[in-house]
């Protein structure tokens, strides 16, 4: 053997121990962090530390989830994956996945020998299902560059083992799944199986879970969504993998490959699906922070609204509750980022009669009408009492209000600012049946917007404070001022239930009698108080309490409010939780002049099924930790307001609304088959002009409240048939009621049940005009 042959030899094993020793010592520096951006041991340990939190009906079901809108990940276990997932990913991606240990050597010589020397681009890929898994957690950006990108393969290469150190073939394929992008914002297999095909993982049949492994390989070109023809083809594919892995039969791949995707496609919005005002609710009542005044002032909000939070900071563990409470790291829990599960009182089949009931009622009845009644009126939407100037103010109003505010301050002249107004362009429109593309001008708009009608709906259970359905309106996406909440409106004769429980506390009771005749009283401050009662039946005669709170009469209710006085009726009106800051002890007031809110009329409407006692509305049961620790649980808070026998009387009372008094419609074997026969008690409310239309009621099970009218006052019907209580706001009521109780044997509430009065009770025991004499012989010592 010749010398240079000797060198040769030598020199190439001195190339191969180099080539060795310097993969060694990349690797080893990759695996210690000396070169590139490798994870620590603690990363590793938590590779996904992101997630939604999810807001979970009390019937098990996923109302939506709160997010940063860029991830929507919610986690799900191996156990809560389809075995069809796991069978068409392992057949597709990696199918010797239970034989190696984080890198495919097999795989991965195929891969170089035929893209690299016989440069065929059909060569598969040698990445393992572990490999892939470390390119998205800590590839941050993939190199599209092929030279760029072999410098980042070991990298992943080295994570890749380490991953499958610290993790079984289960966790990796789990991490896997929850970690990749679908696209659509469907981050995670939860959210892809639930956006694609509206249903659970381990719900997924073999072509639906073929179809997401199929988007594995490119989700924004494969996703049956935006290119079904492409994702079919591929789903083929998976399809074929899987009958060659031996997981189906080749004749169940040809079944299933003659047949089309069908998608369940639910858009990622926080402005559209259940419980839309509900969740957004939810979402700002945890985040609050503590109330400050200045800043209250500073951003334009309402001395209402401090006190409101006020109160609520200090009195309710859930205002406020990630602000309140800290993590072990001393920061504040993040509802976007931390995964909590927070498990809600609704429930998503009661929240869907509620809104079915509001559609029922506005889309397909009250809005047609009101639209004709509209049609020919110059002020429109506003009420023909009101002049074309005082119209135009309003809107002018909403428009600066609504963006030219700060080009009024930049002082652009009015004059300016109303060619604007009516300068047409193209926009978008809300409709019933959809949004149209159309060219209108601000104004007109403005006013299109205005002539649809608002509601706000609550129902809960009254002796456990759960709230079961809540509607803030009629559209979230359109309309989102929440008027379960936020919404403030005078109450009418819904406040007159009331003083009549003042009344039954101080001994009255439901057959009591009084003439009914206008009341002239010399209020406190000197001035005369006269209020009119536009009813002609019994007029003059004798008529019982009862008979006067149901048909909403107001020479009864002034009567009792006379004797009464205002003060103490405003004392127990703040004992029933009614906030309103600007509430006055007026007589007036028990006609129901002030603001509330349906959430406050709901809570103040279970002292009546509950036996004197107030219960505050629960909306969370309990919070969880991503581990599923319990970090916080609720119950609901009782106030006592009156005695249990008072409110006997008021139910006795207020069943005869509904029986024979403003409220006899429910009683209407047509419209409500199931709920006519409902042990039930109530109240109608109208204000003036019928600009509000109410309607509170209970049965021995739920209490509920609904309100319907326009943005503002001077929105409304202008005649009363169609714009009182009864006709506008029971309805929603009645409908819902209906579908509930048909519903009994899912839901468990029966219609057979009664109000949990003791059967010897007489409401009227405390009759006290054996001889005729009129209620006014009463002596008022309690007050």
């Amino acid at each position: 053997m010749s010398k240079t042959f000797k060198r040769i030899i030598l020199g190439l094993w001195a190339l191969f121990v180099v080539g060795i020793l310097s993969v060694y010592l990349i690797f080893s520096g990759i695996s210690r962090g000396w070169i590139g951006n490798t994870p620590s041991i603690d990363d590793l340990e938590n590779p996904i530390d992101k997630f939604a939190t999810q807001i979970i009906s009390a019937d098990g079901v996923l109302l939506g989830t709160f997010n940063n809108s860029s991830d929507n990940r919610v986690w799900v276990d191996f156990e809560e994956l389809s075995p069809y997932l796991v069978q068409a990913l392992v057949a597709t991606e990696d199918v010797r996945f239970q034989e190696h240990s984080g890198i495919d050597l097999k795989a991965l010589v195929r891969a170089v020998i035929k893209r690299v020397i016989l440069q065929q681009r059909s060569a598969g890929g040698g990445s393992t299902i572990t490999q892939q898994l470390a390119k998205l957690l800590y590839t941050e950006h993939v190199a599209s560059n092929s030279v760029k990108r072999a410098l980042q393969k070991p990298s992943e290469w080295v994570v890749a083992v380490k991953l499958e150190r610290y993790y079984t073939k289960e966790e990796i394929m789990t991490l896997y799944l929850n970690k990749y992008d679908f696209v659509h914002q469907a981050v995670g297999i939860h959210s892809a199986s639930h956006v694609y095909f509206g249903k659970l993982p381990s719900e997924l049949n073999i072509e639906e879970a073929a179809t997401l492994v199929g988007m594995c390989k490119n989700a924004s070109l494969l996703n049956p969504k935006s290119h079904p023809v492409r994702s079919r083809e591929r789903r083929n594919v998976v399809l074929s993998q899987m009958q060659k892995a031996g997981f189906i039969t080749e004749s169940q791949m040809d079944s299933l490959q003659a047949t089309d995707i069908v998608l369940d496609y639910h858009e990622v919005d926080q402005k559209v699906g259940q419980a839309t005002y509900f969740r957004e609710f939810l979402r700002l009542k945890m985040r609050e922070r503590k109330p400050e005044h200045k800043w209250y002032r500073e951003h334009g909000l309402t001395e209402q609204q401090f006190y409101d939070d006020s109160i609520d900071w200090a009195d309710d563990p859930l205002h406020g509750w990630c602000n309140k409470n800290l993590k072990d790291n001393g920061e504040p829990y993040n509802l976007y980022t931390d995964g909590l599960k927070v498990y809600v009182t609704i429930d998503s089949r009661m929240q869907q009669y509620a809104e079915e009931a509001v559609a029922a009622q506005l889309q397909d009845y009250l809005q047609p009408d009101f639209f004709k009644a509209k049609k020919n009126v110059k002020t429109a939407p506003f009420t023909s009492n009101i002049t074309q100037e005082q119209a135009m103010a309003i809107l002018e109003r909403y428009l600066l209000d609504a963006g030219y505010r700060q080009q009024q301050k930049q002082g652009v002249p009015m004059d300016s600012l109303r060619i604007k107004f009516n300068t047409p362009h193209p926009m978008s429109l809300f409709t019933y049946d959809g949004y149209v593309d159309t060219v209108l001008t601000p104004l007109d708009s403005i006013r299109y917007m205005l002539s649809y009608l608002r509601t706000g709906f609550m129902c809960m259970e009254p002796k456990t404070g759960y709230v079961r359905a809540y509607v803030g309106g009629p559209n979230y996406g359109a309309f989102q001022y929440d008027m379960v909440t936020k919404g403030r409106r005078q109450v009418g004769s819904t406040m007159k239930p009331y003083l009549y429980t003042l009344a039954m506390e101080s001994g009255y009771s439901p057959c009591d009698q009084v003439i009914n005749q206008t009341q002239t009283i010399l209020t406190e401050s000197g001035q005369i108080w006269q209020p009119k009662d536009d009813g002609k039946q019994m007029l003059g005669q004798l008529v019982t309490l009862k008979w006067g709170l149901s048909r909403s009469n107001n020479n009864v209710t002034a009567f009792l409010m006379g004797k009464i006085g205002p003060d103490a009726f405003y004392n127990i009106l703040r004992d029933f939780g009614l906030r309103d800051r600007n509430i006055v002890p007026v007589h007036a007031l028990c006609l129901g002049t002030c603001d509330v809110s349906v959430q406050e009329m709901v809570s103040a409407y279970s002292t009546f099924v509950n036996h004197g006692i107030r219960t505050s509305p629960l909306y969370v049961t309990r919070i969880e930790d991503s581990e599923g620790n319990v970090l916080a649980q609720f119950t609901a808070r009782n106030h006592e307001v009156v005695s249990e026998e008072a409110s006997f009387k008021m139910i006795d009372m207020m069943r005869a609304v509904v029986n024979e008094g403003t409220g006899t419609r429910l009683r209407s074997s047509r419209l409500f088959p199931t709920f006519y026969t409902v042990d039930c008690a109530g109240k109608t409310g109208t204000t003036d002009n019928h600009s509000d239309a109410w309607f509170m009621g209970y049965t021995p099970d739920l209490v509920a409240g609904c309100w319907v009218g326009g943005e503002v006052r001077d929105i409304h019907f202008d005649d009363m048939d169609h714009g009182q209580g009864a006709h506008a706001a029971l309805p929603i009521f009645g409908m819902f009621m209906d579908k509930v109780y048909a519903d009994s044997a899912r839901l468990g509430y029966l219609p057979s049940t009664r109000f949990d009065i003791p059967e010897d009770y007489d409401p009227c025991a405390g009759y006290m005009n054996p001889e005729g004499d009129i209620l006014d012989n009463y002596t008022m010592d309690s007050f």
